[in-house]
């Protein structure tokens, strides 16, 4: 592919929709967004971000992904769905799974239908895959877990999955707990730690397989631009670590005490189901994205604590 890539984005609003519409724009590629408001996308990017090409309407749920804003281009990358961390109720799990699972094979539908068709689709999924492990590593060859995050995450690869059989390269990049002060996991820890508050989550032996922004958008970049990238990617650092080890080095990083632990029981009153992501883990190593040379700017732990807390998204 050329410096001018033609890209359409789905979930282009949300925390790394953001940031890889903007890196996609710096080096030179024209954006397509899908979006179910497309009048509201400018705003919801932020007031610094440049227009994309083209928006177009789309209502994942109840609707094949629309041919006009697919035929043509050089890739999609495919970000929506519900949001996971929020209290899991009924309707809520319903939500995270159909606008997954739905919302997937209708983008397939629209990419069957599509001609000029683009000829590789990049799928968001997340290391939620695994399920809960102990301190075994897993590499993208490890099976799928039990729970229901797991299934979701197996049923949207396998949606994204059918793009395949026309002729589409398919990655599903599993993502790992991403660094970003700007939304996520770490900006909801910040407040604590900065107060001296933070500490161990439930026992904190779970494993955190966490990533910085910028080396998710790296391997999503170089997944587009490489025909190697095919199948699962494991999009986390080289080197998982604790949640003890973790809070550790956050607290180390903004100079603050990280001792006061909190139990799983308060995180599973405050976030009912939700909370088996947080009082779980699983040690998830990058070995795909190893093998193909990808080489990581920020592996090593209080490092990208640092670049994430310094940065201003």
């Amino acid at each position: 592919m050329g410096s001018a890539l033609r890209v359409t984005v789905t979930g282009a609003t949300g925390l790394i929709g953001r940031a890889l519409t903007g890196a996609l724009q710096d080096r030179g590629a024209e954006v397509t967004v899908l979006s179910r408001d497309p009048a509201g996308v400018i705003s919801r990017l932020g007031p610094a971000a440049r227009a994309p090409a083209e928006t177009v309407r789309w209502q994942l749920m109840s609707e094949q992904a629309p041919v006009q804003a697919l035929a043509g281009r050089d890739a999609v990358v495919h970000l929506a769905g519900e949001n996971v961390a929020q209290r899991w109720n009924p309707a809520a799990k319903r939500a995270i799974r159909e606008t997954r699972v739905i919302g997937t094979r209708n983008l397939v539908a629209g990419l069957h239908a599509a001609e000029p068709r683009p000829p590789v689709l990049l799928s968001a999924s997340a290391v939620g895959y695994y399920g809960a492990h102990r301190d075994e590593p897993l590499d993208e060859e490890a099976p799928a877990g039990d729970d229901f995050l797991a299934n979701v995450c197996a049923a949207w690869e396998a949606e994204a999955g059918k793009a395949s059989e026309l002729g589409v390269r398919v990655a599903q990049v599993r993502t790992g707990v991403l660094l970003d002060s700007a939304g996520g996991a770490l900006a909801k820890m910040l407040p604590a730690f900065r107060l001296g508050v933070g500490g161990p989550l439930a026992g904190g032996r779970q494993y955190v397989s966490w990533i910085h922004r910028d080396d998710l958008l790296g391997i999503v970049l170089a997944a587009l631009a490489d025909e190697r990238w095919a199948g699962p990617i494991n999009a986390t650092a080289p080197e998982p670590c604790t949640n003890h080890d973790f809070s550790r080095a956050l607290g180390h990083v903004l100079g603050r005490p990280s001792w006061l632990p909190v139990p799983g029981i308060a995180l599973r009153l405050l976030y009912g189901q939700m909370a088996e992501i947080i009082t779980t883990g699983a040690r998830v190593v990058p070995a795909k994205a190893l093998v193909l040379g990808y080489q990581f700017q920020h592996a090593d732990l209080e490092g990208a604590l640092r670049s994430a807390i310094a940065h201003t998204a």
